[in-house]
């Protein structure tokens, strides 16, 4: 599944930078969430490929505190992305006579500005609740990467502060951010149900299927994950946990590329016309070879 995620999002990367039809909006935003997805299964699943293929279990708490901070800085960075695509999509369908008005190369570059610093603020007073803990004799970690909770959970002081802080930063990001996508998504059906042909009607909710995919194939089960793992610790076994968290960092990132690429017409005839291009210059090389 890591190499997929590799190969899938390094090929819909691949696609939007050498097809210049594809240098709009939209595909923009698809890039960042696929550099994004890519970054944070590798963030997270080299370590675990490491400990079970050659045991090594152990991580200094510099690396483990680094781990924890790319992690939570991509989910949030994630979260921010999939936000400006669903902003995409509402002014493209509910307005769209302003749209080139509206979404500036200038807008867009403010708009990814904007999504670092913001998940930079958020993640990093993560690090200095849990430099300031102290850290007894079990320094084991019950899953394949470092994060927050976990690394929290292992200090024999009091950690209300950190739960309270993850609590929050979900709820003010995370949550934030899954409201104004559904509001988003609440004005752009109520446009396009008033619109006077099925086929607009289809066409407009076509470009936002994939889009709507993505959204539930993060957020779902993250949520899941994040609510077991703070309610249903007692009642959900351990293991369960695990797998979830590893799951949660490979197969959404897995699939992106595979729905926008079967979903989009543009990206699946971007790719036919990128490979086509690669053949025809394998094959000019060869020549060129042979010939010389």
């Amino acid at each position: 599944m890591y190499v997929s995620v590799l190969v899938g999002n390094g090929i819909l990367l691949s696609v939007i930078i050498s097809q210049k039809n594809l240098h709009e909006r939209m595909y923009l935003f698809l890039s960042m969430l696929a550099s994004t997805d890519g970054l944070l299964s590798t963030s997270t699943m080299p370590k675990a490929l490491t400990i079970f293929w050659l045991g090594t279990q152990a991580i200094s708490f510099d690396a483990c505190l680094t781990q924890m901070f790319c992690i939570h800085f991509l989910s949030v960075a994630d979260s921010a992305i999939l936000l400006a695509m669903a902003f995409d999509r509402f002014v493209a369908i509910c307005s769209p006579l302003y749209y080139n008005a509206i979404l500036t190369p200038t807008i867009i570059r403010k708009i990814a500005v904007a999504i670092l610093t913001r998940s930079f603020c958020i993640v990093l007073p993560s690090i200095f609740f849990l430099k300031r803990l102290p850290y007894c004799q079990n320094n084991i970690i019950s899953n394949t990467f470092c994060e927050h909770m976990g690394i929290a959970r292992l200090s024999c002081a009091d950690i209300s502060v950190n739960v309270w802080y993850g609590l929050s930063v979900a709820l003010l990001s995370t949550g934030v951010d899954i409201i104004l996508i559904t509001i988003s998504y609440v004005l752009i059906l109520h446009t396009v149900f008033h619109l006077p042909s099925h086929e607009a009607q289809r066409k407009a909710l076509g470009t936002c299927g994939s889009h709507i995919c993505v959204i539930l194939l993060f957020y779902i089960p993250g949520l899941f994950s994040v609510f077991a793992y703070r309610f249903g610790r007692k009642s959900i076994p351990h293991y369960v946990h695990i797998l979830l968290a590893n799951l949660y960092v490979v197969i959404p990132p897995m699939l992106n590329p595979i729905i926008y690429g079967v979903r989009t017409k543009q990206i699946w005839e971007g790719a036919v016309q990128m490979f086509a291009q690669m053949e025809k210059y394998s094959r000019w090389r060869l020549t060129n070879y042979e010939s010389s």
